[in-house]
């Protein structure tokens, strides 16, 4: 008997047995000797470019080679070490179930909680960019409103000595509100189609007016052509160029709201600029009302596709507001837990001298807290020192924390069952050793009451009885050689032989699923001029089917010489069936009888599958039928045999030269696929009617090529059996 083991590399006294493979390896494979030239070829170059002088090209052509031959063997060498490491590691099923454990247990939830922070983290993120270009949104349109409204005041001013103060009354107006705010009134000269004011007077100022600061860029001196009538609102970037002590922030982009409004009047004389600066105190007030802090801004793109410096300068990437204390530069104003995580989000912008749209990639600071407390439901309500959002998180960092005590505690029972499991397995491992040895005295010992003791219960039973299996293996194999003694035997009760009758032509085939089926199919002469033809197929399979099938041929030889009449012979064939029959089982037949003098085939259906009709080229109509009349199974007692006999129906068909029939069973036209789709009396019917021509052995052969490639590696599920007969002219014969 052999003796399956342990892999070699766990047990002693293999070393030397390792290193005389590792040995062969080396010497003997193309990897091994690729992985010894290549490490020999690299000592000479190595050794030749020592001295510091370039190697020749031979010899820098053999480095390159003797490099890849070293990968390759490294490659597979390492391949091998692992396949080997694997085996040793996952040899012990301990070893085995702890790393199921951790893969099925730890790992996915490691990874649920890890999901569902990234869900968090990026639903705060896409709330904080909202929150941001909400607020960016809502400065433009303020701008927007203090140009329009400056724009509409200046039409009533009678002088540009009157516009000037205006302007500066506006902007000092503005200032409160917005630090950093700037006017400029710039002449225009366009005409504006549309307008709902006839004029104003001509109050064009021969220069710009500025009121207000100025300092992040120089007032504008004319409005661009770009610029509709109806104004416009939105942001500009530019480059930082103040601030001359803080060299690092120098060439930084900033970025102002910048809106532009003209008198509503068919020619209006000067168009109103306001800037509004993005300025530290702004940003403040941001942070202030929805606890997002704006950090460094740079261009990502213009409206046509190219990435353009502002102003002429180059661009800086973006700076996280974390980014200087990643880089060493601790920022004093929170503590360490209160840092706002960096994200990025993206902001519109209008190029003021060309008009073309960009965009601009702000890096933003976010604060789970404070944006929780902000979209909470109930901001202001506060439970002692905490706000109600607060206690929220709280709950919820309680919940995790007890989740990951649990997952502690699951990791650690369940390395403490993996060892009580795999102690047991480990004595049932040197259990079978010695059973394989030949030693069936060895009894394993029962150390608990669970399923495993009851499994090394049920292994001392098992080598109590090994003998008694061998014993029934041996009792196996006769009754399998019974059984192909009664295959041959069922096969011999089917016909065989020529069959002679002058005018018709016959094949069959008959394969049964198991060693023995219940199909069958027989020819029955009935006189000089007249054949039955007789197909039946018994429910189930096996040896019972068999019993049936060889009951059903003498009744039908008995029956076939009293009758001349299908529809009479199954009925008295269900009467007798229907008392020996078990209660499960039933037969389905289909029996005809051809006369030959009358030209006529006469057939009843006893619930069997229909009959294949191809006329010959005597008939008009030359398309193949599906014949299926009605007709109840033989053998169900459900009355006397009235139901039966009232519902089976007999039909007579004319016969002509040339005229093709089939009879089949269920297994042929419910042969099924691998993907479980049935070949159908459809295909049948479309294979008698393409290859009607073929001599009939073929076309036998061809139907069941086309069935064996349909169904392809799936097993057969049932009898196949199928009868073709064909009326013919001539007074020939064909062996069945």
């Amino acid at each position: 008997m052999l003796r399956r083991s342990r892999p070699s590399a766990l047990l002693p006294g293999h070393a030397a047995s390792r290193s005389v493979r590792a040995r062969q390896w080396l010497t003997r494979s193309f990897a091994g000797r690729a992985l010894l030239t290549g490490a020999a070829i690299k000592l000479v170059t190595s050794a030749a470019g020592a001295a510091g002088r370039p190697l020749p090209g031979v010899l820098e052509a053999l480095d390159v080679a003797g490099g890849i031959g070293l990968v390759i063997g490294a490659a597979v060498l390492l391949s091998r070490l692992f396949v080997a490491a694997k085996r040793r590691l996952l040899w012990r099923v301990r070893r085995k179930l702890t790393l199921s454990y951790i893969f099925i247990g730890v790992v996915p939830a490691l990874l649920i909680i890890t999901f569902f922070v990234l869900c968090g983290l990026l639903l705060f993120f896409n709330v904080s960019s909202y929150l941001m270009q909400s607020r960016i949104r809502a400065l433009i349109d303020q701008g927007q409103f203090l140009a329009q409204t400056a724009a509409l005041e200046l039409q009533r001013a009678a002088s540009p000595a009157v516009i000037d103060e205006m302007i500066q009354r506006r902007q000092a107006g503005a200032s409160t509100r917005y630090p950093g705010v700037s006017y400029t009134v710039v002449p225009v000269r366009r005409s504006c189609s549309g307008a709902t004011s006839p004029g104003v007077h001509d109050l064009r100022p021969a220069a710009p007016l500025v009121a207000g600061p100025w300092t992040h860029l120089a007032a504008p001196r004319a409005l661009p052509d770009w610029v509709p009538c109806s104004g416009h609102a939105g942001l500009i970037a530019y480059d930082e160029t103040s601030e001359p002590a803080s060299d690092d922030r120098r060439g930084a982009t900033r970025i102002a709201v910048r809106a532009a409004a003209m008198p509503d009047v068919a020619s209006p004389p000067y168009a109103v600029i306001i800037d509004v600066p993005v300025t530290s105190a702004i940003k403040r007030q941001l942070r202030e009302d929805t606890g997002i802090e704006l950090g460094d801004i740079a261009a990502l793109n213009v409206s046509d596709g190219g990435v353009r410096p502002l102003e002429g300068r180059p661009i800086e990437p973006p700076e996280t507001p974390g980014a200087r204390a990643a880089q060493g530069t601790p920022d004093t104003r929170r503590g360490r837990l209160e840092q706002p995580l960096g994200w990025v989000g993206f902001l519109d912008y209008t190029d003021w001298n060309t008009g073309r749209k960009g965009t601009l990639t702000a890096a933003i600071g976010m604060s789970i807290a404070e944006i929780y407390e902000r979209i909470s439901s109930t901001p202001v309500a506060r439970i002692g020192a905490f706000s109600f959002g607060q206690v929220l998180l709280l709950l919820l960092a309680l919940v995790g924390s007890l989740f990951l005590v649990i997952q502690f505690v699951a990791f650690v029972m369940g390395l403490a069952l993996a060892r009580s499991i795999t102690g047991s397995v480990h004595e049932l491992f040197q259990g079978t050793e010695r059973v394989q040895q030949g030693d069936l005295t060895h009894k394993i010992p029962i150390r608990s009451h669970d399923q495993l003791g009851e499994l090394a219960k049920s292994f001392n039973e098992m080598t109590a009885s090994i003998e008694d299996l061998l014993h029934a293996k041996a009792e196996k194999e006769r009754l399998e050689q019974e059984l192909k003694i009664a295959r041959s035997i069922q096969m011999s009760l089917l016909p065989h032989g020529p069959l002679l009758m002058p005018g018709l032509a016959f094949t069959a085939h008959c394969e049964p699923a198991r060693e023995v089926g219940g199909d069958y199919y027989d020819f029955l002469p009935l006189d000089e001029h007249r054949l039955g033809i007789l197909i039946a197929d018994v429910s189930g399979k096996g040896t019972s089917a068999a019993l049936y099938m060889a009951e059903l041929k003498g009744l039908i030889l008995s029956l076939s010489q009293l009758h001349t009449s299908p529809r009479q012979l199954l009925i008295d064939a269900n009467r007798i069936l229907s008392n020996h029959l078990d209660s499960r089982s039933f037969i389905t037949m289909t029996y005809a009888v051809v006369d030959l003098r009358a030209r006529t085939l006469t057939y009843a259906r006893a619930g069997h599958c229909p009959l294949i009709y191809l006329p010959g080229p005597h008939a008009l109509s030359r398309g193949v039928k599906i014949l299926a009349p009605d007709g109840l199974v033989l053998g169900l007692k459900i009355d006397n045999g009235e139901m039966f006999s009232r519902l089976l129906k007999e039909d007579t068909l004319p016969l002509g030269a040339g005229d093709l029939f089939m009879l089949f069973t269920d297994g042929i036209s419910e042969a099924m696929s691998p993907t479980d789709e049935y070949f159908g009396e459809g295909r049948l019917a479309s294979l008698i009617e393409e290859h009607c021509h073929l001599p009939f052995e073929e076309l036998r052969e061809r139907i069941l090529r086309e069935i064996r490639a349909f169904v392809g590696s799936a097993s057969q599920q049932d009898d196949m059996t199928m009868l073709l007969l064909k009326v013919e002219e001539a007074e020939t014969f064909v062996d069945v």
